[in-house]
């Protein structure tokens, strides 16, 4: 770089400083400037040498990553030094005892949780991706500021991957999916939640996300004057009751439109609130729940409110501390719209989360209120000894979880997640109280212990100093925390019981002549289909497996190749065939990997894809490839968790004689000569076969289940395309196999 450059770029850095200094959330004393500029000063001393992909100075990430941590999570002077200096114990020489040193306990300890986890050498029955996530979640235990800081770190990332290939873009997008935006929602940073999303899936499903993109962008303008023509009617009323307020609309997530196509098997047209107006309020704190309740009847005097679609967060904040009144009415040329309402306050805690919520607290700090804001939520990692990927997706479902609130016999209130079982409730009350559960009763009512609960009810649970939980239990209970203390409880006769059948085995197998090691535990784990060692000790113990199966075990074991996979993550990305293999005609359809190899593979039944569409490979232990559509319902969990074993794939022939199956449903007004018209078509489609077909009158609506063989996409399409013409077919969906 000439020394010109060198200039500009410095004078950049001090700029991008003193902004990070003016939009901090938080009022800065001297003395937080001072530790600020003090870890400014390491952070670009340290990185000095580096650039990132696209050039820059590598300075300007962490940079960003703190005005993230300062504006949009609202941290203070402590989480805004951490941020800045996150990576230079990963990067560079300085230790964290050095950190220590020049700063104090609290921000060495964060930079310490921020630091990766060392990379290791993959191995193909652990994902080292599900051990970071749960490294990563078990700092919510220290202190949940890393997980903040490092939310922030992944929005920048995902904000710069451009320069990145694709395979990465893709890794990183799903992982993002996966794990960071469920828990950016569950820290009720909605902003940031909403971006996550959408650039998860600007690099996941890149076709869906420009294809919405540019829909929404056509459809802006008109979305500008209909959510005029709603506050125009709603401003005249407001400012007669003399009430301060401002009023904003604004358009839902590309995420959460895809999200809706898919969950609804609808199109873009067809999401009917693609926006939502905000009405945001003054209001002191004593009047704060009159002045909601109060624009509520406003509105609802001027449009008719949806009785199902109210949902009151006022009377009943989320966990997350949100409040509002989110109420759907009929609005103008009959099109349903969301109106939200909350107060500045409400706005606050809802755009930053923890952070407003001691902002509004007197006398609580930063360094105080982070035990309280997350009880919950660690609830979720106080057993730690179950497989990585079990721990990750358990905790994962308390991330999304929408809320319902529960009665006790004393009229207290508790949040549960929606599905949620009496069973889950006792647990709630105390980890004791699930264990002894002995009954329930709802409502007055004695119902089973996996009754689901509803918002509202009232529920009483019996218990007794005798009884003892069941690994039936399991399948009764939706929460981590009732889940864990469950498994936690078996956990001690379990593993009796496992030793017992370890000793077992080593005797059974001395007499059918194989010795109990580590590879011919893991041949059996593959062979029984089991996760862990542990499941195959307790299974012989308990009795599961029978004599007969381990002789069949030992008569097929010289046949199977419990190796394959092993060799494939050493040497390639996958497994080769001989590609003149007369038997195997599809090996020339689909390519793998930046070299673009033709490799043997399967198609996988989850998604059912077919030549055209968008797809990745996915190498299993044992069965080779599996090929994987982009949207399939599995395929962020398997990039995320699994990484290394995905493959790019790509068509490179669909002119074939092969053919694919794919199921159709179509609904419609029922008419005369309807499925004489849908089948002539199909029949009429060049190449296409009807294998099932199931088709149904009710009332006047017509619906209809086909499963067709066809060769690719264009030519199912087509086909689609031609039902969709014929008067009286509403919706023509492909879907995924149930």
């Amino acid at each position: 770089m000439t020394a010109e450059e060198i200039e500009l770029e410095n004078k950049a850095i001090a700029k991008e400083y003193k902004e990070l200094l003016k939009i901090s959330y938080q009022t800065l004393s001297d003395d937080d400037k001072k530790l600020i500029r003090k870890a400014f000063d390491v952070a670009v001393e340290a990185h000095r040498p580096q650039r990132r992909k696209s050039g820059e100075a590598y300075i300007f990430h962490p940079i960003a990553v703190a005005k993230i941590v300062a504006s949009e999570i609202g941290l203070g002077a402590t989480s805004i030094a951490a941020a800045l200096m996150h990576d230079v114990v990963e990067d560079t020489d300085i230790t964290v005892k050095q950190i220590e040193e020049w700063f104090n306990p609290k921000i060495a300890k964060i930079v310490e949780g921020l630091t990766k986890m060392a990379t290791l050498e993959p191995d193909p029955h652990i994902s080292m991706q599900a051990e970071n996530y749960r490294k990563m979640l078990l700092t919510l235990n220290d202190d949940v500021r890393v997980i903040l800081i490092k939310i922030a770190d992944r929005l920048h990332n995902m904000q710069t991957m451009d320069s990145m290939v694709d395979y990465k873009q893709a890794k990183i997008a799903s992982e993002t999916l996966y794990i960071y935006a469920p828990l950016a929602h569950r820290l009720g940073l909605f902003n940031i939640k909403t971006k996550l999303e959408d650039l998860g899936l600007k690099y996941t499903e890149p076709r869906v996300y420009a294809d919405i993109l540019n829909r929404m962008k056509e459809t802006k303008e008109e979305q500008e004057e209909y959510i005029k023509s709603v506050t125009d009617i709603l401003k005249q009323s407001l400012d007669e009751e003399q009430i301060e307020y401002s009023m904003k609309g604004r358009p839902k997530s590309i995420y959460s439109i895809r999200r809706k196509m898919k969950t609804q098997n609808v199109t873009f047209d067809e999401v009917y609130d693609k926006f939502a107006l905000r009405i945001i309020y003054k209001a002191d704190p004593h009047d704060e729940k009159f002045l909601a309740w109060k624009i509520y009847s406003i509105v609802t005097d001027h449009f008719r409110p949806s009785p199902s679609r109210l949902r009151d967060w006022i009377s009943s904040p989320k966990s997350t501390g949100y409040e509002a009144l989110h109420i759907t009415v009929m609005g103008p040329k009959g099109r349903w719209v969301e109106i939200q309402i909350r107060s500045e306050r409400m706005d606050e805690i809802a755009e930053k989360g923890y952070a407003a919520h001691y902002k509004y607290k007197q006398g609580v700090t930063e360094e105080n209120s982070l035990d309280k804001w997350l009880n919950q939520l660690k609830e979720a990692l106080e057993n730690t000894e179950t497989d990585a990927v079990d721990f990750v997706e358990d905790f994962k479902l308390s991330l999304y979880s929408k809320e319902i609130y529960i009665f006790t016999p004393k009229g207290e209130i508790k949040s549960l997640p929606k599905g949620a079982t009496a069973l889950d409730f006792a647990f709630s009350i105390h980890s004791e109280v699930g264990l002894r559960t002995r009954g329930t009763r709802v409502n007055g009512k004695l119902v089973p212990l996996n009754y689901v609960l509803n918002s509202g009810d009232q529920v009483e649970i019996i218990t007794s100093e005798n009884k003892k939980p069941s690994t039936s239990w399991l399948e009764y209970v939706t929460t981590s925390k009732a889940r864990n203390k469950i498994k936690s409880a078996l956990n001690d006769n379990t593993k009796k019981i496992a030793d017992d059948g370890k000793e077992q085995l080593i005797r059974k197998l001395k007499h059918l002549k194989i010795n109990l090691d580590e590879k011919v535990v893991n041949e059996m784990v593959s062979h029984f289909k089991l996760k862990t060692s542990q499941d195959l000790f307790y299974r012989i113990g308990a009795g599961i497996i029978e004599n007969s199966q381990l002789k069949e075990f030992a008569a097929n074991r010289n046949n199977m190749l419990f190796n394959f996979f092993k060799k494939t993550i050493k040497r390639a990305p996958s497994p080769t065939v001989a590609v003149d293999d007369p038997d195997h005609k599809s090996v020339d359809l689909l390519v793998f990997g930046k070299d673009k190899e033709k490799l043997d593979y399967k198609l996988a039944t989850c998604c059912n894809p077919i030549p055209g569409d968008d797809v990745f490979g996915f190498v299993t232990i044992n069965e080779g490839i599996k090929v994987h559509k982009l949207d399939c319902p599995n395929a962020i969990s398997m990039r995320s968790n699994y990484a290394y074993r995905v493959m790019p794939a790509y068509w490179v022939n669909s002119s074939t004689d092969l053919n694919f199956e794919a199921t159709i449903n179509i609904t419609g007004l029922d008419s005369a000569g309807l499925t004489t018209e849908i089948t002539k078509i199909i029949m009429e489609s060049k190449a296409v076969n009807i294998r099932s077909i199931s088709l149904s009158e009710n009332a006047g609506i017509f619906k209809g289940s086909i499963t067709v063989i066809v060769p690719n996409n264009d030519i199912l399409k087509r086909m689609i395309l031609n039902i969709k013409k014929i008067e009286g077919v509403e919706k023509v969906t492909r879907v995924n196999p149930s």
